[in-house]
């Protein structure tokens, strides 16, 4: 399987991409089928069923808003975010969706939408499963979907076929660590050069198209960290969670003389970045994933402080940057998960953190060898992480997570550069120990919301 980096980085919309940009996926492809195969005619009722973490959580994460919009036909990359919050009064006030086709078809979300949070499909904790019946009760037509994280969406009963269905096969191809540094030591080549090639032949393109759509992803970003910088207000949910990265934002721009007088005046700035992407995913807002939403805030923040603070900073480096991180990234997705349901947040903010730390490496000079210990390193300090967002929200520990880890990155990236790149534990190794700890993990501390801080914390 190959994992692109367009496959990584998704413009889409908050605030989880395993929870709100897959299941408006799989809806999508229900309503589509639906028209396509005639049958939204002799339709009588639609049922949709969230079972596992998506029923658990799938409140708090807009899971009930995702199906809605997606069975209307909206996708994740071009949804009228304006137009979003009329169109769902519209389908709850009327107790029915127009489909892709135009058709309307009767549904209610408090009947016809059920969360099942403590039945768990064999394969996947975030599974759906779609239903259509005629006027007698007969089924018309039967889906079952799992959002497998990062907004990936694979029919059950294919995820085997999924992690091992064969694909064009790129001219560098890698599914370790260990086989990508020895391609880079073979070809005398850094990762961003090998993953660039990748691209281009993956995608049909040239390297200044690859180049041209990354750039396009990180405009995307920076939007996105420029937005959570104005927006003031309090998260919507109920945790009454106030935005705090624009009192940040203009505490930093009235107070210039203090970046003479500490120095480390720049974390305050790596942490106003990751915090102005997190509170703009906590309020439903355009993201990009990175790998997923709950750590939409990483990458682009450890990549921002690149580009503020760093003069060697430019175009080609920012996308050399994504390259590295997503080639990173794959390894996850390929030998592990991205899924906080699956394996905790250490498959989310740790990813996210390894695949920064080491494309903050690579653009500043590091060594392939020094590439993978830096995300070592970033993975390393995050095993073990939970995934227990307080109320089913997107909010806390996720938003201040993820500006921890943007730091945790930088360091790790220093600590590698330091380096000379050879260290004890592999890469691989620590992907192997992610998924093996992620599995020993209690169902509880998987976005389930029924452990850790999400039951020790007083909803008011």
């Amino acid at each position: 399987m190959y994992v692109s980096v367009f496959d990584l980085f998704k413009i889409g919309v908050g605030p989880s991409s395993s929870h709100t940009m897959g299941p408006m996926r799989a809806a999508r492809e229900f309503g589509m089928a639906l028209v396509a195969k005639q049958l939204d005619e002799d339709l009588a009722r639609c049922e949709v069923c969230l079972y596992g973490s998506l029923g658990a959580t799938g409140r708090g994460h807009g899971t009930d808003t995702a199906i809605l919009l997606g069975l209307s036909g909206e996708q994740p990359e071009t949804i009228d975010l304006d137009n979003r919050d009329k169109l769902i009064a519209q389908i709850r006030q009327n107790k029915s969706i127009r489909l892709p086709g135009g058709a309307e078809i009767p549904f209610s979300p408090d009947s016809d939408l059920l969360f099942l949070g403590e039945q768990v499909l064999d394969e996947h904790p975030n599974g759906m499963r779609f239903q259509a019946m005629d006027s007698d009760g007969q089924l018309l037509l039967e889906q079952y979907w799992l959002s497998v994280g990062g907004g990936f969406v694979v029919n059950a009963g294919e995820l085997s076929n999924y992690h091992s269905s064969p694909e064009t096969t790129p001219p560098h191809p890698f599914d370790s660590a260990r086989e990508l540094i020895e391609l880079c030591r073979r070809l005398n080549k850094p990762v961003s050069d090998l993953l660039l090639e990748n691209e281009a032949f993956i995608n049909n393109c040239s390297f200044q198209q690859v180049g041209e759509r990354l750039l396009s992803i990180w405009k995307a970003m920076q939007d996105c960290i420029e937005r959570g910088c104005q927006k003031e207000g309090v998260l919507p949910g109920g945790l009454n969670v106030r935005r705090r990265a624009p009192s940040l934002y203009r505490d930093l721009q009235q107070r210039p003389e203090s970046q003479l007088q500490d120095d480390l005046a720049i974390i305050d700035w790596v942490t106003l970045y990751a915090l102005a992407v997190n509170e703009e995913n906590a309020s439903g807002g355009r993201v990009v994933t990175a790998p997923t939403n709950g750590a939409a805030g990483i990458v682009p923040a450890v990549l921002r402080y690149y580009t503020s603070f760093v003069d060697s900073a430019n175009d080609d480096n920012v996308v050399r940057f994504l390259l590295t991180a997503g080639a990173i990234g794959s390894l996850y997705k390929k030998n592990a998960s991205i899924s906080g349901a699956e394996v905790g947040c250490q498959g989310e903010v740790g990813v996210a953190c390894s695949m920064a730390a080491g494309a903050l490496t690579e653009v500043l000079g590091g060594t392939p060898q020094q590439v993978e210990n830096a995300a070592e390193i970033g993975m390393e300090h995050n095993l073990g992480l939970t995934c227990d967002p307080v109320g089913g929200l997107v909010q806390i520990p996720c938003i201040e997570r993820n500006a921890v880890a943007a730091v945790k990155a930088i360091t790790a990236s220093r600590l590698a550069l330091r380096g000379d790149g050879h260290h004890v534990v592999e890469l691989d190794k620590v992907i192997k120990t992610m998924r093996e700890t992620g599995a020993d993990m209690h169902s509880h501390y998987k976005e389930t919301s029924n452990g850790g801080l999400a039951i020790n914390i007083v909803e008011c």
